[in-house]
């Protein structure tokens, strides 16, 4: 696929998109789910996570990362070096960074004749206005 993400594929992960952060520690690889992904522009991917989580503190120590992001029509990997740009969201009560991946390699995850078909069902549970509110605050940094 190549270097940057391809446009039609841009638009749709500027959301809540459900996505799988691969990074590593020690020359072992550890993955966690995430929604707190968007795409800045088709060279640039921020993502958010508890400040003291495990993918944190391996990106601090490695900082490289890959992304797998699934969504109607797509499955693709996003992967290149990546920077801590927010230590902590100081306006949430619990520790959130933001991090910064620069896009150098996407590949395309489907195979020939396969597709998703629709939205990988995500949505939230319990508190639904305190999870948008933080949403709404995280993303805010997500797009800066």
């Amino acid at each position: 696929m190549g270097t940057g993400i391809p446009s039609e594929i841009l638009e749709k992960i500027k959301q809540l998109t459900p996505s799988v952060l691969a990074t590593s520690r020690d020359g072992k690889p550890y993955t966690t789910f995430i929604t707190w992904l968007s795409a800045v522009d088709n060279k640039t991917v921020r993502f958010a996570l508890s400040s003291d989580s495990y993918s944190a503190e391996n990106l601090r120590q490695n900082p490289y990362a890959s992304v797998e992001v699934i969504g109607e029509g797509f499955a693709v990997s996003i992967s290149g070096p990546v920077k801590e740009v927010v230590q902590k969201i100081e306006e949430l009560d619990f520790g959130v960074s933001v991090f910064e991946l620069s896009v150098e390699n996407v590949v395309d995850n489907l195979f020939p004749g396969g597709s998703v078909k629709g939205k990988i069902p995500f949505e939230h549970t319990g508190d639904i206005e305190k999870a948008r509110e933080l949403d709404s605050i995280v993303y805010r940094y997500l797009s800066q």
